[in-house]
């Protein structure tokens, strides 16, 4: 695949804010809710080197991206977050997991609105600042959704073990170390095997994606830009 210099200068910023926002929002709230170990590591920052795992945020994406995978993941360095250091380590788990989550639909909100000021970029600047917030607002969207697919240590996973009857949400955390291994079996191998039994078992890819456009045209209607 033949990846320009002008490709990447497009989404390297939206991803590196994406990401680093998200991260830092995981921080901020432990910090706020009772948790200093992310502080004390200095993770509660707005520098995306504090946050970037180079197989997760860099290595896996690009190989995903050159294999032309149907669904595009990656993740960054998890936020140490001592559960049982916060004031109501159930409950506030469960807010520490949503304000990463929560962080990216607000950007993704910011950079819809953003677009009502395009007339004021500079012509010569114009193509290059629209392609950088389209996949700012993109990027931001399918991070929140990805990251609420109800699987530890995905933030969808911690609010289910937070929010679920303990009979399940037991079981369900003792997941969290197979999570990353689960997440690659659905969305490559077994698209992969269905491939050669001549199924379609891009499941979880094809649910991501509806959501993802759901979500795209509720944000768009209410920045007015539907």
């Amino acid at each position: 695949m033949n990846i320009s210099l002008y490709a990447i200068s497009v989404w390297v910023l939206p991803v590196l804010l994406a990401i680093t926002l998200h991260e830092a929002a995981h921080a901020f709230a432990a910090y706020r809710l009772g948790d200093n170990t992310a502080w004390q590591l200095g993770r509660v920052s707005l520098n995306p080197f504090k946050h970037i795992d180079p197989f997760g945020t860099v290595i896996l994406p690009g190989l995903l991206l050159l294999s032309h995978s149907p669904f595009l993941f990656g993740y960054a360095k998890p936020v140490p977050v001592n559960f049982r250091n916060l004031n109501h380590p159930r409950l506030d788990m469960v807010w520490v997991a949503l304000a990463g989550p929560a962080t990216n639909i607000v950007l993704a909100v910011l950079v819809a609105l953003a677009f009502h000021i395009m007339p004021l970029v500079p012509a010569n600047a114009a193509q290059w600042t629209a392609d950088n917030l389209k996949n700012a607002f993109l990027i931001n969207i399918v991070l929140a959704i990805f990251n609420m697919l109800p699987i530890p240590p995905l933030d969808g996973g911690r609010v289910a073990v937070g929010l679920l009857p303990r009979v399940l949400a037991y079981p369900l955390s003792r997941l969290e170390p197979y999570g990353m291994l689960i997440l690659i079996g659905l969305l490559i191998l077994l698209p992969i095997l269905g491939s050669q039994l001549g199924l379609n078992l891009d499941v979880i890819s094809a649910i991501l994606r509806t959501l993802t456009g759901y979500v795209i045209r509720a944000l768009l209607f209410i920045t007015g830009n539907a």
